[in-house]
């Protein structure tokens, strides 16, 4: 088992599944931190800010983290933009303060009739208006972003649209496809290793879904822990071509090398 200098870990099912607690979740980040091992929560969550991220993490699972830990599909897509070309600024968004505020944090501004990019994520008050917009700004030659192609979101009253839902429909209504930023896509991993300023033989992705998880290690290059507390099972892994570079029951079966 090699030693990895950095790790990118999921959150949903790897260190909770939906309200209950994953223990072994917890031991392992505490071992990450005793041993200085530094990693980054990757998530395709655009709604949230990172302190929304880790007050539930302390407050309802015991994990206690800082923001420097916590890398949204909105940071991605705000880093991403950012990297273009920085004489564009001017943005439309269809999305949640989380994904606004990493926008403006940036420099970018909000502009809905000639902007430079429109960027659609998951919104729980979306309109007709705001799709109106987005489709005639494309359509006038704005580039077209979209924050993570999750079709659906988990919660107690079943399976709900995601962001992947909301894009598809401005995708159809101008017959252009978004530049995707979130899991499985790579942008959202090479800027997570930005972040961490490690090179990718030094990194580990961690996570319990092989469709976005591990396909986003894949994606990338690095090396894959996928851990069977969430979404993928072993029978469904069995029949993949390319496999995850490792595969655990729980996170207390993965030893660091300095424990």
């Amino acid at each position: 088992m090699r030693k990895y200098k950095g790790y990118l870990i999921d959150l949903d099912g790897t260190m909770y599944r939906g309200k209950e607690k994953i223990p072994a979740a917890k031991r392992f980040i505490e071992k990450l931190q005793k041993n200085d091992i530094p990693f980054l929560f990757v998530t395709n969550n655009s709604t949230q800010e990172p302190q929304a991220v880790v007050k539930n993490l302390a407050d309802n699972f015991d994990i206690h983290v800082t923001t420097d830990n916590v890398y949204t599909t909105a940071l991605a897509t705000a880093d991403y933009l950012a990297s273009l070309d920085e004489n564009k600024k001017a943005v439309y968004a269809i999305g949640e303060f989380g994904l606004k505020k990493a926008l403006t944090n940036k420099g970018f501004y909000f502009e809905e009739q000639h902007p430079d990019y429109v960027v659609v994520g998951l919104d729980y008050d979306v309109t007709y208006h705001k799709f109106e917009l987005a489709t005639l700004a494309i359509k006038r030659g704005a580039t077209f972003i979209g924050t993570n192609a999750d079709t659906n979101l988990p919660n107690e009253r079943g399976l709900v649209p995601g962001a992947g839902s909301i894009i598809a429909l401005v995708e159809c209504a101008t017959q252009q496809k978004a530049t995707y930023i979130g899991k499985p896509e790579a942008i959202i991993m090479k800027k997570a290793l930005n972040r961490l300023k490690l090179k990718k033989n030094e990194v580990i992705m961690v996570g319990d879904n092989y469709m976005t998880d591990i396909t986003a290690g894949i994606n990338l290059g690095i090396d894959t822990l996928l851990v069977y507390t969430g979404v993928s099972t072993p029978e469904q892994v069995k029949e993949k071509e390319i496999k995850p570079t490792y595969e655990i029951e729980s996170l207390d079966n993965w030893t660091l090398s300095d424990d």
